[in-house]
Formats: C-alpha cells, structure tokens, sequence
C-alpha cells in the first residue's frame, strides 16, 4: 500500500484515472437514486431543455473526488481539516438550493460560512497584491494586543464569494461549467505539479476525473442525463478559489522555482477564469442599470446570446473552452507582465469579443424580425 500512494505521489495525473472510473461507476445509482427521489428539474421559461432531468451531479462529482483524494491525499485533509469543513458545507447549501431554491440571503451566508472555514480556520487566503497599486503585504491592524489581517480577510472573502458565485451562473448549458471546470483544473493540477505542490496536484487532477465523467454524461448522453446543480457549480467554485489562492500566495513569496515563478499571478489568474469573471461582471452590470437587483435572474449570460444566434449547447460549451484557451495563451505570454498591464490588456480583449458577439445577435435578430414579417 506504501509503495501505491508513493507512486501517485510522484505521480499525481494518474488520478486523474481513479477518480474518472469512480464516477463511471457511482454515476448510474446517482441517476437511479435522484429519479427515484424526484431530485429532478422541470423544464421552465429560464431553461432550454426537455423532460425532467436530475439535477444532483454534484453528489457524484464530490463522491469520485472526495475518495480518490481522500486515498491518495489524506495528509492534506488531515492537516487542513477545515478545508473538508467548508466542502461539506458548500455542498450541502448546494444541494438544498438545487431541492428547494434557496433565496440569494441564505445561500449567501452558506458562502460566507463556507469560506470561513477556508481563509480564517484553514488560513488560506490572499496576503499579498504582488506589488498592484505598489501595494505587497496587506498590512495588519492591531486590535489591543492582537494583529489581526483584516485587509487580508476582506479582500479574500470578496474574492471568494466573486469567484463561487461566478463559477454557479455560468452553469447554463450543456457542458459548460464541467468543461471549463477540466480546463481550470487540468492547467492547476499541472502548474502545482510542476512547483512540486503534489497534494494540490492531485486534488486538481481528481477534480478533472470527476468532472469528465460527469460532462460525458451532461453532453452526451440522452437517456440517463443529468446536470450538475449548484451542489456541483459551488463545489467547483470553492475548489477553484482554493487553488487561486495557492496559486496567487506561492507566486507572491517566490515559493516556487525561478522558471515557474509568475510575477502577475492574480492577472494570470484572472485571464485564466476570464471567461466566468467578466461574463458576470457584465451581466450584474447591465442588471443595475436597468434598475434590477444584480442577482435577479434573467437570460443575458453569454451563453444565452451564443444560443440566440443559433449555437446549439455543445457547439456555445466548446466555443467558450476555445475562449478559455486563449485567455490562458494569453497569459502565458504575459505572465511576467505587470498585473496592471495583463489585466488591461485582458479586459480589452474582452470588450473587442463582446461587441462582436453583440453585433451578430442585433443581425440575426434584425433578420429573424424581417422573416417574421
């Protein structure tokens, strides 16, 4: 047994393979389980599919990563036991919203509490701005005898909540949020292999198998399809924001070899997640414009104008991985860039492809209204 967890020690992708055949063969009892229980999702004015599909893929993807890492990287969870805290947590607000729709005040404070188990128990956070605004270290307050980080846990917790929340509405079609969630967690799990980080390494890659098996499921199959619910969106966010974290910390204090050191790594960081990021932030934008609370849900998300201009979901999934991997080429050129610079020239980017998009939404609308007429 010794000489098994050495060897995905040393090698953290192979798990990638045992969390994949975990979930192959829970997946078919989730779907029986959730259709017997009606954990099911009926078709509405905000949704594009047909019939009643279970909407707990989440369980499944927690089941398969939860025991591969848990095998192979019980250290981490023994030493930062506060992590699984705020997994358990995320998950089970996920899962009551999916059964019940929870309002935005209560699934909120399932957030917060969920992050509090991760930056303030757990201490992973962010503590440094890699010289943004000339600002390094967050600087701490001294309340009586203590020095407390507030800085450090505002802006954390910020990030947090932008990042789980950013994660939950891009889930919107088919493949979406499992295909990005791969790519997001694939670059992790080898960057933090690459540094040397192998229990975050095979986390992100156990992430990977379980999000495979449930995006062949999601996207591929028509008997037996199921979707993530936000059991599963927020799970992944939480994931996504724990690795942001590392990743932003150990760039920040150079805990990393020379040739893997990336001075930008928020800015790389975000182009990473760009796709998620800016969508939300143009969506809840737009929503106080017009007057209306940013949470109130409507269809305006990217994926909903690519499937006004005639994109069916796979084609809307694979073209936002597309846009994902270039963001990541981008940041791989600018990663030792300035973060003002990366994140600018990121933002840009993203308003260039915005308007074209807008552009052909307002043609295929201009011509749908002159053959109705």
């Amino acid at each position: 047994m010794t000489n098994i967890l050495c060897f995905f020690q040393s090698h953290p992708y192979f798990s990638i393979f045992i969390s994949f055949f975990t979930g192959l063969f829970f997946m078919p009892l989730i779907i029986k389980i959730a259709k017997k229980n009606n954990f099911v999702v009926k078709p509405n004015k905000r949704t594009s599919h047909e019939g009643e599909i279970p909407n707990v893929g989440g369980l499944n993807i927690f089941i398969s990563f939860f025991l591969t890492t848990f095998l192979f990287c019980f250290t981490l969870f023994s030493e930062l036991q506060f992590i699984l805290l705020g997994v358990f947590i995320i998950l089970i607000i996920g899962f009551v919203d999916d059964l019940i729709d929870l309002k935005v005040s209560w699934k909120l404070a399932g957030e917060f509490l969920s992050a509090f188990f991760l930056i303030v128990f757990a201490g992973i956070r962010i503590t440094h701005l890699h010289h943004f605004l000339g600002i390094d270290v967050l600087p701490e307050l001294t309340i009586g005898a203590f020095s407390v980080p507030v800085y450090s846990y505002l802006l954390s917790f910020f990030v947090f909540i932008v990042l789980i929340n950013a994660l939950n509405l891009i889930d919107g079609v088919d493949g979406l949020a499992s295909g990005l969630g791969i790519i997001y967690c694939l670059f992790f799990g080898v960057y933090f292999m690459l540094i040397g980080n192998n229990n975050l390494s095979i986390t992100s890659f156990a992430m990977v198998g379980s999000l495979t098996v449930f995006f062949i499921y999601n996207v591929f199959s028509k008997k037996n399809k199921i979707f993530m619910g936000d059991s599963g969106s927020l799970l992944l966010g939480y994931m996504i924001t724990l690795y942001v974290f590392e990743f932003c910390e150990r760039n920040a204090y150079h805990q990393v070899e020379p040739r893997y050191l990336i001075p930008a790594a928020p800015a790389f960081a975000a182009c990473v997640l760009a796709v998620p990021l800016f969508d939300t932030l143009r969506v809840m934008l737009t929503r106080i414009k017009k007057g209306v609370s940013p949470f109130h849900p409507d269809r305006n998300h990217i994926h909903h104008l690519l499937l006004k201009i005639g994109l069916k979901h796979k084609e809307v999934s694979f073209l936002l991985m597309g846009v994902s991997l270039l963001y990541i080429g981008l940041a791989l050129v600018g990663r030792n860039w300035r973060i003002e610079v990366l994140t600018g020239v990121a933002f840009i980017l993203a308003l260039v492809l915005t308007y074209i998009l807008w552009q052909i939404v307002d043609r295929v609308e201009q011509k749908n209204k002159k053959t109705d007429v």
